[in-house]
Order: C-alpha cells, then structure tokens, then sequence
C-alpha cells in the first residue's frame, strides 16, 4: 500500500502538468499563434514543468486583438484619403518623383502604401550617425535650440550619469516654457523612478510609461515591449534608429566598450510623419487626447530630396509590416545586400529569401556582433548565419565593441534604418519603427561605413565555422528550437 504522504508527493507534478496541458490548450485553440511558436511552447511547458508556467506568464500575451492605437473616424478618413490620392498619383504615372532611385523602387513605395499605410516624403535630408557622442551631441544641440515642443520615446532610459544629464536638460527646457513629452517603456525605463522625475514634472514636463505592469516588479512581461527611439523637435527635425540612453551607448561600459550603432538625424516632410507615429504612442500610454493633424501644423525644413518612408509594425497587428519590407528588399536584390545587425533570428522566409539571393548570384553580407547582450539570441544567431556561411553569404564578426546598427541597404539604391533588428521578436513581439530610404548618396554612406567596419570584423568562413565545438553546437541547436520565444 503506497503511503499518505507518497500519494501527497505524487499530487504536486500531476498538479503542474494538468497547467501545462490547460495553458497548452489556450495556445492551440484560444490564441492562434503561428504553429512553430506553438510548438515551441508545448516544448517548454513539457520539458521544463513549474519553469515552463512561470516563463509562459512572463513572455506569453496575445494582444494582435487589441486596439492599442485607436483612429478616430475622421482621422483615418483623411490619412486614408491623403494616401490613396498618393497611390493613384503614382499607379497613374503621374507622380514626379525627384530622384532616379525612388522611380526605380516604386513597386515598393506602393507596397509600404498599401500594406504599411506609410506615405512616401522625397523632400527630406538625413543625416547619419555612428557614434553615441556624435549623435547626442546633435541631439543635445537640436534640444537646446527647441522654441515649442520636445517629444521623445526611447525604449531605454537608464539612472546613470548619462540617463541624468538627459533628464537634466529636458527640465531646463520644461522650465523655459518648451512643451516636453518624454515616453519611455516601462521595461526599458524600469530604472526611472518619480524621484528622478520629479523635477522634470515640477517643471511642466510630461511623461508616460508604456505597458506599465499592474503589479510593478512582479507582473512584467518581457514582450510586447516598445522598441522604438523617437525624437521630434518643434515638429521639424527628427531623429530615429538605434541608440538608447544609456552610459553604454556613448562607450561608458566594462562590458561592451565601444559601440557601434546606426541613427537617423531626418528634416522634412517625413518628420510628420515620424510625430505622428511619436502622437499615437502617446495617446495609448498617457490617454493625453491629441489631435493627430496638429503633426501636420508644423513648418518643414525643406531642405533635401531624400525620398522616405516611415514605416511601424507591432504585435498589435498580423501584418509584420517591416519584415515585409525586408523581405522585398531582399527579393528585389540584383547586385548587393548587406545585413548589420545585433541579433540575426529570422523566420523561414526570410532565410529561403536570402538563399535565393545567394544562388542568384547576388552578394550577400551579414554582420554580427562578436559577443552576446542575450545568450540564446547569440547562439541562434550563429546557427542561422551557419545556415547562410554553408549557401555561400559572407558573415562579419565585428570586432572592435558591440555593434547595435539595424540595417540593410540594397544594390546601393534603397537602403532601411531604424529600430528591427533581424529577429522574430522585432518582427513579431515588439513595436517597431524603420525608415525606408530611396536616396544613392545615402545608401552610399551606410555601404561605406559597413565596408569600414569589414575592417574591424572578421571574416567568418565555412571551415572556421566547422571547427566550433560539440558543446557550442549543442547550445546552438537548443537555442534554435526556442527562437520563436526568445
């Protein structure tokens, strides 16, 4: 006869696997998500019973039915109207497009347009940077030259010498009457605190935290996160791409060292369009009621013939906007693609698409980071540049720091930048915002800076490749089975 306390011991693991199997069922039937991060969670949640429930609460949500970003009817109805006037301008032949690069890529204008709902700008001029110093350094100039309005978004705001001068100069603005919104998730940001703060909204700053969680330090999810980095300035000079605020992004970290990362400095008419992405952020974190046409009021800087788009994707929806366009870039490829980015987990599209590219004859280069921020993401990155090494693309492992830019420019004609890394949680997890760039003196630029880099990287080549150990080999294909939940 078994005893009381054996059959007590035997209630807890069938206890937790009757949740594994109800949570198992939510995934299948009630949330509908994609078959292989179905799969990959029924692994987990068998594999790693007890683990497996605490990880699905922290990472899992299904919000793609959620109306996070809400239209008013007569918001929509004029972007709507002002967009489907672009597109049969174009469709019609009647569009003037200002430079050779743009009328080439047309088919993928129309395809951000009707897709994206992204409309297209060619008055613009944009300026890059490399170096966290160089870009804050413009930045802290734009800000300190503001007269009206300030908005920004990061993803990241840290409680250190750099995350407080930032804070700093945003309250002496504040105090000069300038109307300041500072948006920062509320992972990212979890190290800002109401005491940091305190001054700032003494001063008259405003300031929202996205996806806050009810129950703070104890219900944070770590997806659905808002990746983006975003600032506008008296409506006519923004700035988007990869830096966040932070010590490590101006090279102030033991660990990282350098850092190498790609950031837009953007005038023109694209600046509306960056605002208003900024504005409908705002609306769904501050319940602030602003009126989206109030982007439009602002005088550009009208100054270059950079065409662009500015285009979002988000968890919110199923469409993967950015992806999209990748992927179009990738297909439409004849000559060149060159990829930088910190984390490479792309989805089976994405993959066959570059594969084509390979075998087509195109040359495809990738660039990675020569050490890991997120171990798994790290040892999947390797096993999907693998993948690519063995069909005949160039992989780069840079070198000289940890490299952050989230890139791909094409045939040096059309080229993207901004906040999606190549991975399946940019693409599908997180809220994202790129700038699609027709313009071959920028494309030139970005190309340039990939080759200096070449020069700070080495060359990964097949029969290196080969030589990893049985152990990194292991890791990697353990990591890849979870890439759809990293």
């Amino acid at each position: 006869m078994i005893p009381i306390e054996w059959i007590s011991l035997i209630k807890i693991p069938l206890m937790i696997y009757a949740v594994n199997f109800m949570i198992a069922f939510v995934i299948i039937f009630l949330e509908r998500k994609n078959p292989s991060s179905t799969l990959a969670w029924i692994m987990v949640l068998f594999m790693l019973p007890g683990v497996g429930i605490f990880l699905y609460f922290l990472l899992s949500q299904n919000i793609a039915r959620q109306k996070i970003f809400k239209l008013s009817s007569y918001e929509a109805n004029v972007l709507d109207s002002t967009l489907n006037d672009q597109i049969q301008s174009m469709t019609e032949g009647e569009y003037e497009f200002t430079n050779e690069e743009a009328e080439k890529w047309k088919d993928m204008i129309l395809l951000h347009q009707t897709y994206s709902k992204a409309y297209y700008t060619q008055n613009n001029n944009i300026s890059i940077y490399t170096e966290g110093e160089k870009k804050f350094e413009a930045l802290y100039q734009d800000i300190r030259n503001a007269k009206y309005s300030i908005n920004i978004m990061y993803f990241i705001i840290k409680n250190d010498r750099m995350g407080r001068s930032f804070i700093d100069l945003l309250t002496e603005k504040a105090k000069e009457g300038v109307e300041v919104r500072l948006l920062v998730d509320a992972l990212g940001g979890r190290q800002i605190n109401s005491r940091m703060l305190r001054d700032f909204k003494k001063a008259g700053g405003k300031y929202a935290f996205f996806f806050p969680p009810k129950l703070k330090y104890l219900t944070m999810k770590l997806n659905y996160r808002n990746h983006r980095k975003l600032v506008i300035i008296d409506g006519c000079i923004g700035y988007l791409g990869g830096f966040n605020v932070a010590d490590e992004y101006v090279g102030r970290s033991k660990k990282f060292g350098n850092w190498r990362d790609t950031h837009l400095r953007l005038t023109g008419s694209c600046v509306h369009d960056i605002n208003v992405r900024f504005m409908m952020d705002w609306r769904s974190a501050s319940k602030e009621p602003l009126l989206l046409a109030s982007a439009y009021f602002n005088k550009v800087i009208d100054e270059g013939s950079s065409g662009v788009q500015i285009v979002s994707c988000g968890p919110d929806s199923k469409q993967s906007e950015i992806k999209r366009g990748y992927l179009k870039m990738i297909t439409s490829a004849r000559k060149s693609i060159y990829i930088q980015t910190p984390y490479f987990v792309p989805d089976a599209s994405v993959i066959e698409s570059l594969k084509n590219a390979i075998f087509s004859g195109v040359d495809v280069r990738i660039m990675i980071p020569c050490m890991p921020d997120h171990m798994f993401v790290y040892w999947a990155t390797l096993w999907y540049v693998g993948d690519l090494l063995r069909c005949g693309a160039k992989i780069y492992i840079y070198k000289n720091g940890f490299l952050h830019a989230k890139n791909i420019c094409v045939d040096g004609e059309v080229a993207s930048v901004g906040s999606a890394n190549f991975d399946m949680r940019s693409f599908y997890l997180s809220f994202e915002v790129n700038a699609f760039i027709y313009d071959g003196e920028v494309v030139a630029e970005l190309e340039k800076a990939f080759e200096k880099d070449m020069e700070e990287s080495e060359e990964l080549t097949w029969e290196k490749y080969c030589q990893r150990s049985l152990w990194i080999r292991f890791k990697e294909n353990i990591s890849r089975l979870l890439t759809d939940i990293l």
